[in-house]
């Protein structure tokens, strides 16, 4: 097993228990770095939401993924989780946590028990390829070693954090083998705005008194998508749960467009009625700001957005003010860089795997994890799918070994 992320040691774990003799190697000096990172702030396993869906949150890659999350999905992976002692609830928004919300006393007793079913890993070894004998090449501090198997599951990631390991640098290793690999976008990312004037990002103003606060309950509409939620401005843009929603439709429509504009609804418990009654309501001799935080309660990040966007003409604008307050258009550029992103999308086509999840040209090789070409929103979808594909291409490396073939 190559990369001992979730994917890698789901893997690990079924070839053990089928009696297989397994080595993990990872290139980082310790193993489940991104799994632990996942846990900061409280580790969201999976999700309770009804199977179907669950299953349509994985979009066009619903077909690959679903025979293999109906085999080990929510139920299951909670299941799991509770025979390592990491006992778990469903949270208010369906979101299934371990008890403690952390994610290192998991890891821990995962590869304890790993670590007794015989399972042995090696850290600081950086896969680097095939030598021309097929055996696998590994980088360490050491120098070079080489490694021969009968059987090899690649749950090397995709792009993101890639301080913490996933670096693609896999991608052209496997496109040499002719390993046909959809280019790695971010996914799960922020996104940088450009101004009504033109300018790009926030203004100064703006960015310095309101960078790093969230914006609470608002709805944000874009192409089918109407959703409410939360987000939070950063120095040039937008993040967080309501924006990495969208984000593969904001991400596809800059694409093929070069901008999106989403609309922002502030006020998502008030018809538009209600208001533009209150906008309209003679506000004598205060503020405009206080009339809308009387009226409406409208104040803080939500008002100096307004401002933002409007500019001081357009606040003192009552009708266009009502119509901005329930659609405040919010025109993105460009997704933030892959390695800001949560997640990634792209990577190893499903075309070219088989039903083990075995590419083509390479046999005796398995591939799992985010390095598969699929996306999904946070929420615990991401984790479920990396064991599911783990689990499936170490049954694969099982099979494979089986019968007696090697790599």
């Amino acid at each position: 097993m190559i990369g001992g992320g979730p994917a890698g040691l789901m893997a690990a774990q079924v070839a053990a228990q089928a009696g297989v003799a397994v080595r993990v190697f990872d290139a980082m000096p310790s193993l489940g770095r991104k799994f632990l990172l996942a846990g900061r702030g409280g580790l969201n396993l999976t999700h309770s939401e009804p199977e179907p869906r669950f299953l349509a949150r994985f979009g066009a890659r619903e077909p690959q993924l679903a025979p293999l999350l109906r085999r080990f999905g929510a139920r299951e992976l909670r299941a799991w989780a509770d025979e390592l002692g990491a006992r778990t609830f469903v949270g208010s928004s369906g979101r299934v946590f371990p008890a403690d919300m952390k994610a290192a006393p998991l890891l821990r007793a995962w590869l304890q028990r790993l670590h007794a079913q015989g399972v042995r890993w090696h850290v600081r070894h950086r896969f680097t390829g095939w030598a021309n004998d097929g055996a696998l090449r590994m980088t360490t501090p050491q120098g070079e070693v080489r490694v021969t198997a009968r059987a090899v599951v690649l749950a090397l990631g995709g792009a993101s954090w890639p301080r913490l390991g996933s670096d693609a640098a896999w991608v052209p290793l496997l496109e040499e083998k002719g390993v046909p690999v959809a280019p790695l976008k971010s996914a799960n990312c922020g996104f940088d705005v450009r101004r009504p004037d033109g300018s790009p990002g926030w203004s100064p103003f703006f960015a310095e008194r309101h960078a790093g606060q969230p914006l609470k309950t608002v709805a944000l509409r874009c192409a089918g998508f109407d959703r409410r939620g939360e987000f939070v401005v950063t120095a040039s843009g937008v993040e967080g749960s309501l924006i990495y929603a969208a984000s593969a439709l904001l991400r596809d429509a800059i694409e093929a467009q070069g901008e999106v504009t989403p609309h922002l609804d502030l006020l998502p418990d008030r018809s538009p009625e209600q208001v533009r009654s209150a906008v309209l309501h003679p506000r004598g001799a205060r503020s405009v700001a206080s009339h809308l935080k009387s009226r409406l309660g409208l104040q803080g990040i939500k008002m100096a957005l307004l401002h933002e966007q409007l500019g001081k003409e357009g606040v003192h604008d009552a009708a266009r003010l009502a119509a901005a307050i329930k659609a405040l258009p919010l025109t993105l550029v460009a997704a933030r860089p892959i390695a800001e992103a949560i997640s990634t999308a792209g990577g190893v086509r499903f075309e070219d795997l088989d039903a083990r999840l075995m590419p083509s040209r390479l046999p005796g090789v398995f591939c799992a994890g985010e390095m598969l070409d699929w996306e999904a929103p946070t929420g615990g979808y991401l984790l479920t799918a990396c064991m599911a594909t783990g689990r499936a291409a170490g049954q694969g490396a099982v099979r494979w070994i089986e019968a007696g073939r090697t790599v």
